[in-house]
């Protein structure tokens, strides 16, 4: 999108703004709340749907790739979309559900990308997600295709008992089309299931399959106890945290968003408060920044001096919402929260959250997108322009497919991770400090002892795989940027074409004449 339609997009916006109903006041430190009635549909319905999103940024980007014509157009075309419906008892009555499963490319394989459970669910968003998810993992170097799945249900108006039958009566849909398996196309988590989902799918998959012997592999997030691994749970968030820890050192952004580069003392502001938002809180909190505020989608809690993660998270829980928190200011109009001064802002919830009609209050000096999409391509323009740096999806939340790549792998050889080696480790450390120690002159504690020659546990093993993934993904993303005075977004999402050509143009074609 060009400026001047963005800036003609924004001064239609300030004018419905000055028609519609308007409430201000004050709430400390500069937030205001307002209310805009039709506003926002009315600024929306110039800014394009999720699906046409993801495809202008990637024409975007496709510019600065090294792929011809025609490798660009299977890129970026979905391979396949399965649309099932099935009918499900409920309170007596038959209620028809539908659910769909995309496979965006198949250059890899298996294709990998979650399943949710949410009433928005469509064919265009399912599309869009899947997109996304090729590019994603191709940004960080996991051997994975792109897929994505979804149900069209809200989870909260369901028993346990009838989530289970949905989510197995699905699975087996999956089975039956050949849309589901350790080498075809694994499911995992995302918003609206868990672990208890994939543990159903997991197992509706090797009732089905029971010769398979790679059977636990067709899903990833699962319990421990089912073949997960340790660290799933937390991975998009630590993937959070890590990718804006990276871009804060790098000396160009210190320089434009005037930031003293460090993870400490930074004002951190995040958006939902799901298992995405909930970890990335607390690893940002655990490394000496002050999370001054979290938005969910009834209220916001905010408190200048910082918010305790635990203790709100603990309160949310006994209370179901922030309401009446007795340690920070609750806002009733969530949304103004994202305008809030701020050094970070993540975005952790659902997509097309900063569009058009928002952009231009954001106070926020860098913007990580921590869920998908979070942000319009109007938007992302009109934020760009003000200075503000953008840490994109496809490269900041990439933890969460990474650390699945991991719990397929440990899937496939039955293996857990540390389990062969942990013990060598120990010992050759040990070996090696007494050698130190008796030409040291000081013995060391038991404590101390311990401490230096711990041998990795699993999680710990996740972690570092996490960590240097992104270190690199990130890097090589800074390097597109300054090779081509490119933005982030446009920077890794050209890394992705160029890998995603690569691959197509090494494995070549069947139909390839002679």
């Amino acid at each position: 999108m060009s400026l001047s339609i963005a800036a003609s997009y924004l001064k239609a916006a300030v004018s419905q703004r000055r028609i519609g109903v308007m409430r201000s006041s004050l709430l400390g430190n500069g937030i205001r709340s307002l209310s805009t009635g039709a506003t926002n549909v009315a600024t929306e319905e110039h800014e394009p749907k999720f699906l046409k999103a993801v495809e202008q940024y990637f024409d975007r980007a496709a510019k600065y790739s090294d792929a011809s014509e025609e490798t660009l157009k299977h890129i970026k075309s979905t391979d396949s979309v399965l649309s099932v419906t099935f009918p499900v008892e409920k309170d007596g009555k038959t209620v028809m559900i539908r659910g769909y499963r995309s496979q965006h490319s198949r250059h890899r394989l298996p294709c990998k990308g979650g399943i949710r459970f949410s009433s928005a669910v469509d064919l265009q968003e399912v599309e869009a997600l899947s997109a996304l998810m090729t590019y994603k993992c191709a940004v960080v170097d996991v051997p994975f295709g792109g897929g994505k799945g979804g149900i069209m249900i809200n989870p909260q108006e369901w028993t346990e008992a009838e989530l289970e039958r949905i989510t197995r009566r699905f699975t087996l849909e999956l089975c039956q089309k050949n849309f589901i398996g350790p080498g075809v196309d694994v499911p995992a988590p995302d918003v609206g299931t868990g672990a208890r989902e994939m543990g159903w799918i997991a197992d509706t998959y090797r009732n089905f399959n029971p010769q398979d012997v790679n059977g636990a592999a067709c899903v990833t997030g699962k319990a421990l106890s089912l073949g997960g691994v340790r660290g799933r749970t937390e991975a998009t968030g630590l993937g959070v945290y890590y990718g804006i820890r990276e871009f804060l050192a790098f000396p160009e952004v210190q320089e434009r968003i005037k930031h003293h580069g460090k993870v400490e003392d930074t004002s951190v502001i995040i958006q939902g408060f799901g298992n995405v938002g909930y970890w990335a809180s607390k690893f940002f909190e655990s490394n000496g920044a002050k999370i001054i505020g979290i938005v969910e989608h009834d209220y916001a809690a905010y408190n200048l001096s910082g918010l305790n993660i635990e203790q709100l998270s603990l309160w949310r829980k006994e209370h179901g919402s922030f309401k009446g928190y007795p340690d920070a200011q609750i806002l009733d109009n969530p949304m103004t929260l994202l305008e809030a001064e701020c050094d970070v802002l993540i975005p952790a919830a659902l997509e097309r959250q900063i569009g058009l009609r928002n952009a231009h209050r954001v106070k926020a000096k860098l913007i990580g997108e921590a869920a998908n999409g979070p942000v319009t391509p109007g938007a992302d323009q009109v934020l760009r322009n003000n200075g503000k740096v953008i840490v994109p999806d496809l490269l900041l939340n990439a933890g969460g497919v990474c650390v699945s790549y991991f719990e397929w792998a440990k899937n496939l050889s039955h293996l857990r991770f540390g389990r062969m080696n942990k013990r060598w480790d120990e010992r050759s450390k040990g070996q090696l400090l007494a050698l130190v120690e008796g030409n040291a002159g000081r013995p060391l504690s038991e404590v101390e002892r311990r401490q230096l020659i711990h041998g990795a546990e699993e999680h710990e093993l996740v972690y570092s795989g996490l960590e240097d993934t992104m270190i690199v993904a990130c890097n090589e993303t800074r390097q597109t940027a300054i090779a081509k005075d490119i933005d982030y977004r446009t920077a890794a999402l050209a890394n992705s074409i160029n890998k995603i050509a690569a691959s197509l143009a090494g494995s070549g074609s069947i139909f390839t004449h002679a």
